[in-house]
Parts: C-alpha cells; structure tokens; sequence
C-alpha cells in the first residue's frame, strides 16, 4: 500500500497499524494515535536516541513500509498484538528481549474473570486449566490497563480481585463495582447466560471482530424492541454507540505532545433545544487540567441555538478575570462556530486564536479549521491537543447533559 519512494505524505493521519518490511518479510508491527506522524518519527534524524540503535538497523534494513488504519487508538493496540503473534517480527521480538510481555486473561469459572498479567506470571503462577482465554502478546502494560478499563465501561465483568458471584451481595467492594458499573449486578441475580454473552463479547473484541459484536448486539436490540422491552434495548443501543464512538483519548502517548500552551475547549449539548448545557474543559502543558473544567446551564436561548449557546458560555467565561487566559480556544462545529467566538474576544478585547473541530456523519473527527494565516502552524504543533481538549469537551457535554435529564 506505501512504499518508501513514494514519500511520507501518504499516509493517513488516522489510528492504525503500521509494518516495516523487507521485501515480503515484515520487520517490525508498531501502533499509532496518527499514522502519518509516527511513521515520519522513524526519519528524524535522532531516531537512535529517541528509540534504539536496534530500530535505527531496521530502518535501514527496510525498503517498504505497509500500514492499516483503524477506527480507534484501542483497536490500533488491539490489532498490533494480534498482528504480532501471528508474524512474530524479528525487531518486535528483538526489542522486547529480556522484557516480559503483557497479556490479557479470561478465567475458566462460571462467572469469568477478566484481568492482565504478565508472562512471567502465566508461566509461574496460573495454571493452563485455570485460564479460558488468553490474548497478547501486549508491547505496553500501561496501556493495556488503560484499555482494559475502557472495555469494562461497555461490557461490565468480574476483576481480578472480584469475589465471587455467590459473595458479591455481601461483599463492600463487589457493590461498589456494581454501583459505578464496573461489574454485572450481581445481587439482583445476573443470568450465566447473560454473563456468558458479555464474556463473548470481549473475547470477539480482543480477537479484533467489533463489526462482529455490533451486529449481534444490534440484532439483540431488534429481538428486545420486538418484545416490548424498551429499557433493556435502549442499554444495548448504548453499547452499540459506545463500540461506534471509543473514547480513548487516555490512550494517546504523552510522549506524541510537545505542546506546553494552555488551550479550552467548548461544546453544546442538548436534545432538539431542551435542557441546552455548555462546557469548558482545559488542556495544559499536553495533558488535561479536570479541575478547570466548567459547566454552563444555558439561560439566554431556546431551541436548537448552538452557536447563541455558544456565545452565551463564552460571555460567562471571559467575565472571570481569575481564570488564567488561554493561547488557543477550540470548539465544536465549523465555521459559524469560529465566528461566534471570534466575534465575542473582540467584544471582550481579547486575541485569542480559535479553531473549530469538524466532525463526520459517525461523530469522528474530520478537519480542524481555522480563519487566520497563522492557524495552520499552530494546529500543527497542537492537534493532538486540539483533539483532546474537544473529545473531553464533548464527553464532558454528554455527562452533564445526561446529568440534568435524570434529575427531571
């Protein structure tokens, strides 16, 4: 799909995959938040000691480069593993020599287990009859706890340090699980069945097949709304929506940000005009700043007004002189959107460049514009900033909007 000569600039600025190659032989499989960029990583001319003198020999040892994108930086990871255990490239192999690989387990119980571990910990400790499932090799331990986490959030399971099923309704921390949704309720009697279906999922998803789960949940939705029972469909709709729209910003390395600025976010968010909220969330020094973030009832619009709405929180915003100014303000939408803010620093008599994030039919980031010559530099040096601040503004909508529906 990309060979060397062809230059750099063909690959997508996307999550993915990416193969170094020797002919047909694959060197080394590594992942990416941004395809592009990392690929263009490996020809800087520090490559030794920002990676290894190891990847530097690889480099020049390949005279082709093949990549697969991905809908998300978590399937990015998922896939890296899969791909390497099916290849086991020498550098991959190489590189993490004298180090133990992470792994993802599921246990061999009625109410499965979920957790990682290490190979030194699956060759010592657990016994093969004791494990169902197991998938990795894995490159990075930290990430794969943080995708772990992620996945639970749809699908709910059984920890490492979960009691049992039979235990959970008199056990402090198993309810707490069940409160904040990190496990099946299982003291209001979750079906095996049930439980064996979330397990299935999971190991569809670790096995790379979301499209897979999607069309059996979506399946299980239609069979649900059939029989009347609304409650337990919309659920699964959710689950659906949540495999279409990953979250995983806690993925994208710290080390892929160079930016030091201080930049907000803000987003809108309401049902055809009703309970209309507004949000601000800050990115500072490359990493989100939670307890900055504000939330904004909207009081000065009704209807489907979203750049009024807009307006109004920039208004209240800019009134507080106590909150330290920031060099860049992202929103969502697109030009309309540049327009109200823009409008709104001069009212204020502030020069504060802004960016809007547009977004595509499934909600995906898909252009980051700008209304200044000077705007195409600065989304350069911060769009994984640019990014973040706007899928925490966005997620930060969607929860105080939720939050507010409830209390009606």
């Amino acid at each position: 799909m990309s060979m060397l000569d062809k230059g750099l600039n063909i690959f997508p600025d996307s999550p993915g995959v990416y193969f170094f190659k020797k002919g047909e032989s694959i060197l080394y499989i590594g992942k990416a938040t941004s395809i592009k960029h990392r690929v263009k990583s490996y020809f800087n001319s520090d490559l030794r000691e920002s990676r290894s003198v190891l990847i530097e020999r690889m480099v020049e040892e390949a005279d082709n480069i093949d990549f697969q994108e991905t809908d998300s930086v978590l399937e990015a990871l998922i896939l890296e593993s899969n791909l390497i255990k099916q290849y086991q490239p020498i550098y991959n192999t190489r590189e993490k020599d004298g180090k133990s690989f992470n792994y993802v387990v599921i246990t061999n119980e009625d109410y499965p287990r979920v957790f990682t571990a290490r190979e030194k910990e699956l060759q010592t400790i657990y016994d093969p009859e004791d494990l169902k499932y197991v998938f990795g090799p894995y490159t990075s331990g930290g990430s794969l706890n943080v995708a772990l986490k992620i996945i639970r959030k749809i699908f709910p399971f059984r920890g490492k340090k979960d009691t049992s099923a039979k235990k959970s309704k008199n056990t402090r921390k198993s309810r707490l699980n069940e409160e904040i949704g990190l496990t099946p309720k299982f003291s209001l009697g979750v079906e095996k069945k049930e439980y064996k279906k979330t397990i299935g999922h999971i190991k569809l998803f670790f096995e790379g097949k979301k499209k897979v789960v999607i069309r059996e949940l979506e399946k299980e939705m239609k069979e649900l709304a059939e029989s009347k029972k609304f409650e337990e469909a919309e659920i699964v709709k959710r689950k659906i929506f949540s495999l279409q729209h990953i979250n995983d910003v806690a993925l994208i390395s710290s080390k892929e940000s160079s930016s030091n600025i201080r930049i907000e976010g803000y987003d809108i968010a309401h049902i055809s005009g009703s309970n209309m909220v507004g949000v601000m969330t800050v990115v500072e020094g490359g990493f989100p700043k939670p307890s900055d973030y504000r939330k904004f009832k909207i009081r000065s619009v009704e209807g489907s007004n979203d750049t009024g709405a807009l307006k109004e929180v920039l208004e209240r915003r800019l009134k507080h002189d106590e909150w330290t100014l920031p060099r860049l303000i992202v929103v969502d939408g697109g030009k309309a959107q540049i327009n109200t803010a823009n409008k709104v620093l001069k009212e204020f008599g502030y020069e504060i460049l802004v960016v809007s994030v547009v977004k595509d039919e499934r909600h995906k980031p898909k252009n980051i514009l700008g209304d200044k010559p000077s705007i195409k530099k600065i989304i350069k040096e911060n769009e994984r900033e640019i990014l973040l601040v706007n899928s925490e503004a966005h997620r930060f909508a969607l929860s105080f909007h939720k939050q507010l529906r409830r209390k009606i």
